[in-house]
């Protein structure tokens, strides 16, 4: 038997999101104003190396930020349209086969790893266990039809890039899902903010379902008030791993990475090391990666392709705001094995 999301209630944490939402949006307009407005000697006395941070932090906020707000929109749609019972009905009870079909959801909701965050959060309170949902969070960024469109017309079905990326995306996702199943008390799994969200969601539930269904208006505002919540949790994350991410990537040296990318262990190291830096989406990753397909061996090119959509920075900031940070060491140390014994294989076989 599948565990579901359950806490004992708890007062939704408004206060500490609204001021999250503001130091999100302050951080945002400040690193647009500097690198936008400042006056020509303000800009001179910058580093070329602090400029080129800002540059990629924001390059990660501006393209990460739709698929962010369209997660946060699929998963109010889900939350206010779906019947409570519609997704439970129709998945299978066998449970690796549940997780198996779960996996697939990213098939029918092609939305990036940016925004699938605040999709699993609101599946998570429409019914779906921890595992499940881990499972979903994992598998949708590489199973979506954009990724995969995209990823064919970079590699084609050259070195078997492709099939191992979709191979490779299936099966590490369940692995996580099934690990994390068997963990007995799945709510310690969750921070104790998204615990009282839970709560506050079931709540709301149980309200609305004694009461009949709601009004149009009121819909309508329960809509607004669950996507000020949502985009008042994710964007300080969103801010906060992009300017790790753009800080990061002026520190490492891409030269010293291509140096190894022949050797068939530490091209996947590298490669994966690269992934988790840049913090691309995985829509466009093909192409980023199909730039180092004459430096790197195969293996390397897949680790990249199945590690980076699952963990990078921007992704571990995302996700903090609902598992805790011991979870979240778990499940990227068990992908990065994962992910490099695929590309290991794939570089010994090959």
């Amino acid at each position: 038997m599948t565990s579901r999301v359950h806490a004992p209630a708890r007062p939704a944490p408004t206060t500490r999101r609204t001021i999250g939402f503001t130091v999100g949006v302050a951080a945002l307009l400040a690193l647009l104003s500097v690198r936008l407005f400042a006056p020509a000697e303000t800009g001179e006395a910058l580093s070329d190396g602090v400029r080129d941070g800002i540059t990629l932090a924001i390059s990660v906020v501006i393209e990460s930020l739709p698929f962010v707000f369209l997660g946060i929109v699929l998963s109010i749609a889900v939350q206010l349209f779906l019947p409570a019972d519609f997704l439970m009905r129709r998945l299978p009870r066998t449970p690796w086969v549940r997780r198996a079909v779960v996996s697939l959801f990213g098939v029918l909701l092609p939305v990036c790893e940016c925004g699938n965050v605040p999709l699993a959060r609101g599946l998570m309170l429409r019914g779906l266990s921890v595992g499940e949902s881990m499972t979903f969070l994992l598998a949708a960024p590489i199973l979506n039809p954009v990724t995969i469109v995209v990823t064919y017309q970079a590699f084609g079905w050259d070195d078997g890039i492709l099939a191992w990326r979709i191979i490779g995306g299936f099966l590490v996702a369940n692995l996580i899902g099934w690990l994390f199943s068997r963990h007995p008390d799945p709510m310690r799994l969750l921070t104790p903010d998204f615990q009282a969200t839970c709560a506050h969601a079931a709540d709301e539930q149980a309200a609305h379902a004694a009461g009949g269904r709601a009004a149009a208006p009121a819909k309508a505002r329960r809509a607004v008030r669950m996507f000020a919540d949502e985009t008042s949790a994710m964007l300080p994350a969103l801010m906060v791993g992009s300017a790790i991410a753009g800080a990061i990537q002026i520190a490492v040296s891409r030269d010293v990475l291509v140096t190894v990318g022949q050797d068939a262990v530490w091209s996947v190291v590298a490669l994966m090391l690269l992934a988790f830096v840049i913090s691309i989406c995985s829509n466009v990753d093909a192409f980023f990666a199909l730039a180092f397909s004459s430096t790197f061996l195969p293996g390397a090119i897949i680790a990249f392709l199945v590690f980076g959509p699952m963990i990078d920075i921007k992704m571990l900031a995302l996700m903090r705001t609902t598992f805790t940070a011991r979870t979240l060491v778990q499940v990227t140390a068990v992908v990065a094995l994962a992910a490099a014994a695929i590309g290991l294989g794939v570089n010994a076989f090959a």
